[in-house]
């Protein structure tokens, strides 16, 4: 079987499934996701920080997993499902870690929130995470916080887990 490569100047069409949305977009084969999303999708809230994978401010779920958007070619996606910052919200209803962010003002500027979120929502939907302190201090320490809102992120994603936890349990007692 022979595979042909298009020029880098050829673009490509690719297949997805961008927040619970099919879209099919054309893309030069160098594109990285985060470009695609924010320039071709106009899905702004996932934010260019570093361009090198080392602020997180990019950070979008690829199948369910955390990614830097910057890293990853958009062609690599192809058939895959992207979640980004626009899509945790259900039903005009906030996600829990968006509330919780809210309420415990852990967003400052706001800049890293977006990575910072999706971060932590896939840290609490991972079976196998620890959830002490600094489990959630080392599963953060891949997005920066230029303002310093550490302190306030962490409270939030303890108190977005306490709420997860007992929606869980309130909706086992109803099985």
């Amino acid at each position: 079987m022979q595979t042909s490569i298009s020029p880098p100047d050829t673009p490509m069409t690719v297949r997805l499934i961008v927040n619970e949305e099919p879209i099919t977009v054309d893309v030069l084969p160098q594109a990285v996701l985060l470009d695609v999303l924010r320039e071709q999708l106009q899905l702004g809230g996932t934010k260019k920080g570093c361009d090198h994978g080392q602020c997180g401010a990019c950070t979008v779920h690829v199948d369910g997993r955390a990614m830097n958007a910057c890293l990853r070619l958009a062609v690599m996606c192809e058939g895959q499902s992207i979640t980004t910052i626009e899509g945790l919200a259900r039903k005009g209803k906030l996600h829990p870690v968006q509330e919780a962010f809210l309420v415990h003002d852990a967003y400052q500027c706001g800049y890293c929130s977006p990575g910072q979120i999706m971060s932590a929502v896939a840290l609490l939907e991972d079976p196998n995470a620890a959830t002490d302190d600094a489990a959630i201090r080392e599963a953060m320490s891949g997005n920066l916080c230029r303002c310093g809102a550490y302190r306030n992120i962490q409270a939030a994603i303890a108190d977005a887990r306490r709420h997860l936890e007992s929606q869980a349990s309130r909706e086992g007692d109803h099985l």
